[in-house]
Order: C-alpha cells, then structure tokens, then sequence
C-alpha cells in the first residue's frame, strides 16, 4: 500500500507523539478533524495506527513489508483450492491420458478403492508412458504414478504462501488439499481440493488490488 504524503506525515506525528488525539493530528497539520477522518481511517484499518477511545492513536510498530506480509499469511488455502481431478487406481493409462487433456489440467490424482490418496500422475508420467512401445489401454496407471508417501500435500488450513514455497520447492504443477482419513488402522488421506500455480496467482492478484484500493 502507497502512503499520501499526509498519510506518511501522520503516521510520522503518531510515531513521535503518540498517543494523541484527532484534534491534536488535526492542529499539527492545520487541517480540520473531518479533512483529516479518511486518512486516519485508511492508516487505522491498513495497520499503520491503533487506536483507543478517549486515548488516541498510536503507531503499530509495524512498516508496509511487516503488513503486507501479514496480508499474504491470512490468505487460506481452504478459501482458494480448485474442485480435484481424480482418477481410480485402477484406471488405465489411456484413459488418464484423456481425462487430463478433457479436463485442461497438469496433474492427476489417483485413489484406491476406498477413495483415499493413492498417488499422483503428471503430464510428464504420461507422456513419458506414450513413448513407450506398450499398450495404453493395458497399462493401470498404478505402475506409472508417484506413490504415497512420496507425495507432496497440503491442507485447507495452510496458508498461500506455504503452498506456494511447496511448489516452487518441489518443483511441482500441483498440490492435492488433503485432511486425514483412517484405513484400516493406517493413517491415510481424502482429497479435498488441488492447489495449482494459477490458484496462487489469482489469491496473490486479488491481494495486490485490496492493497492498491
């Protein structure tokens, strides 16, 4: 967020004086409380001031990396995950191949008869698959996917970011939203959800506009 002079102004007094009162704002500036009420309202509500009832307002500490940072950290996964691609386990790689250039997506994910993580195929696996002399229509896409616990996940309750150092980490397309399931005594996992690198970049374009207003 990009300070007005004024704005930068006030927050220097607050800083140096605070806390202190509207009026006071107000007389160091030579400005009326009410000329002065929308900047303080925009410093109070961005972060860069507090303030107290029969107080005043005082300076948070706090610069515009500090804030924007907490931005990013409240954007959830859980508010931002797209519906999941699943294919059954036992599905053959033919018919993966299709289901991902249907549904216009990078990555697949597989479950077993339980309907729980079983692994994750990527374009690449596929195509990696096609080059190959075997028949598509015979092949389980079970020998070709990445398998539990090789799988990188995240969960409704992660934020953006995190989700977003896992892909770049991994080097990864997509992640899988998960949150734990039982199997048979064995902890096992229900996909909720796929986190991708244009689900990042719509919560992070949506942040750069509710700090531009």
């Amino acid at each position: 967020m990009e300070l007005t002079k004024r704005q930068e102004h006030i927050v220097e007094i607050v800083k140096s004086e605070g806390p202190i009162t509207g009026e006071q704002i107000a007389e160091r500036l030579s400005l009326t409380r009410a000329t002065l009420r929308p900047d303080l309202a925009i410093l109070t509500m961005a972060g860069f001031l507090d303030a107290r009832p029969r107080v005043g307002y005082f300076y948070t500490g706090k610069d515009s990396n500090q804030l924007i940072k907490e931005e990013v950290s409240r954007k959830i996964v859980k508010d931002y995950k797209a519906p999941p691609i699943i294919i059954k386990e036992s599905s053959s790689v033919y018919d993966a191949i299709c289901t991902l250039f249907l549904e216009d997506v990078g990555t697949l994910f597989v479950v077993n008869g339980k309907g729980h993580l079983a692994g994750v195929v990527s374009r690449k696996d596929l195509l990696r698959a096609a080059l190959g002399k075997q028949n598509l229509e015979d092949m389980p896409v079970s020998i070709i996917m990445t398998r539990m616990p090789n799988i990188i996940t995240c969960t409704p309750e992660d934020s953006l970011l995190d989700a977003a150092k896992k892909l770049i980490d991994y080097q990864i397309d997509s992640l899988p939203v998960v949150r734990l399931a039982q199997e048979s005594g064995k902890t096992a996992y229900e996909v909720m959800g796929r986190v991708t690198k244009t689900t990042i970049t719509r919560g992070f374009v949506e942040l750069g506009n509710e700090i531009n207003v």
